[in-house]
């Protein structure tokens, strides 16, 4: 039996049966997440423009902690320092499974999405520097168009494209991930204002001690959480945004099973183990929370929502989002396959890629954040932000959706050949088999039945 993935030469390939399954259970997860991000930025928007759009902000500004530790947080601050960087946790061990154990671990199939995920940062970042050259201050935003939210997309994925193919679903998620990591170190080292080298170096301690447990596959929380807290609390004073903590934390935890526990064959490893954890709270609740208290800006009506997005920094991030994440995403996968002699996936076409480039376009979750760190939160420039992330992410899901429903026939097509399953093994034919092609396997199938 043969669950290997098609020939490298693809573009937009199926991948593995196993990476397939973890990826369809991972999006699975992150779809509800997104739901509920919406619903939360929603209701954040219907508040901030209500009668008692006060109590909002009275809710965002409630301040808490201790203030010995520098800990004394608005509950919008504790959203976006502290839950953030559960979810900074989670794409963390998502991005080492992937580099370690998942099909980015040959340089062939990483190429196409991290080169996707470069040219969607790259050209996002230029065109609002173009747009925005003159404006003052408004350079310290460059980074709020390079990101994208996958809980967000997949939100937009659920409803419109229900069928649509594994490797159009793997390949974003998978641009996603690459993404989070160049955002955490735009974050890192582009919005660190002022560093203090003894919280920052103190941090390493706890950090260590986390290290050495997990290795050793400690699992037990009340080891675990109080040197997660304290690495947190450090790096949080230390002035390097907190959320990178979580970064750090999950790349200590190991990928693979030990060769006492069987091998790297025997099993998930602990960072699975986390992952599977962790990725229901950051999908439903950090992320959500996050949006609830991040998305609630005050329009003022049709003329404020104008002057709002007519201002230089509002429409470098609709440039950016809209214009540039496509332009870069293409611009990057056609550079691959012209120089690699790469092929698309023969099912596939390129305005499917297009399609996937503008719902790239959304950039939700670390755009408001990186807007907070850019402008200050709470100013005049990052409401603009974060109307104008409001919007971009709008026009991205209409314009995508638009494609995708075009193509919703071939997608149909192409999710019935990729479910058959003829001999009730629970894995389909298209995956043990990668050598045939459709119409081969419905014959093979049917042989089997046979």
């Amino acid at each position: 039996m043969n669950l290997a993935p098609r020939p490298s030469s693809d573009l937009l390939g199926r991948g593995s049966w196993p990476e397939v399954r973890r990826m369809t259970d991972i999006l699975r997860k992150e779809t509800v997440g997104g739901t509920l991000l919406l619903v939360g930025a929603v209701a954040a928007m219907l508040w901030a423009n209500s009668p008692w759009a006060d109590g909002y902000e009275t809710v965002r500004d409630l301040t808490f902690g201790p203030a010995a530790l520098h800990l004394d947080l608005s509950l919008a601050a504790w959203a976006s320092d502290g839950l953030l960087a559960i979810f900074f946790f989670v794409a963390g061990l998502e991005l080492k499974r992937e580099f370690v154990a998942g099909d980015l671990r040959e340089a062939h199939r990483a190429a196409v999405p991290v080169a996707a995920a470069l040219g969607g940062v790259l050209v996002p970042a230029v065109l609002y520097l173009l747009v925005t050259a003159g404006a003052e201050g408004a350079t310290r935003g460059w980074a709020i168009p390079t990101a994208t939210d996958i809980a967000f997309a997949l939100a937009v994925l659920a409803i419109v494209g229900r069928h649509l193919p594994t490797a159009l679903r793997t390949f974003l998620l998978t641009l996603a991930v690459v993404d989070d990591l160049v955002a955490i170190v735009i974050i890192a080292l582009g919005y660190t204002a002022q560093l203090s080298p003894v919280p920052l170096l103190a941090a390493l301690l706890p950090l260590a001690a986390f290290t050495v447990l997990v290795q050793r596959r400690v699992r037990a929380w009340w080891l675990l959480l109080p040197l997660a807290a304290t690495t947190w609390a450090l790096v949080h004073a230390s002035g390097v945004h907190a959320t990178v903590a979580g970064v750090l934390l999950a790349f200590a935890v190991p990928v693979l099973r030990s060769a006492k526990a069987g091998g790297p064959d025997a099993g998930p490893g602990l960072a699975e183990h986390f992952e599977h954890r962790f990725r229901p709270i950051s999908a439903g609740l950090a992320v959500p929370v996050f949006a609830f208290l991040s998305a609630g800006v005050s329009l003022n009506g049709l003329d404020g929502l104008a002057d709002a997005l007519s201002s230089p920094v509002a429409v470098g991030v609709l440039a950016g989002l809209v214009v540039g994440k496509p332009l870069g995403i293409m611009a990057a996968t056609w550079s691959v396959a012209r120089f690699t002699r790469a092929r698309l996936d023969k099912d596939l076409a390129w305005v499917d890629m297009f399609a996937l480039s503008i719902l790239a376009g959304i950039g939700f979750t670390v755009s408001l954040l990186i807007g907070e760190l850019a402008f200050g939160p709470g100013t005049e420039t990052d409401d603009h932000v974060k109307v104008a992330v409001l919007a971009a992410s709008l026009i991205s899901a209409l314009l995508a959706s638009v494609i995708l429903r075009v193509r919703g026939r071939v997608y149909r097509r192409i999710h019935e050949a990729e479910t058959v399953d003829r001999d009730h093994d629970g894995i389909p034919d298209l995956y043990q088999d990668d050598s045939l092609d459709t119409g081969d396997q419905t014959a093979a199938g049917d042989a089997r039945q046979g």
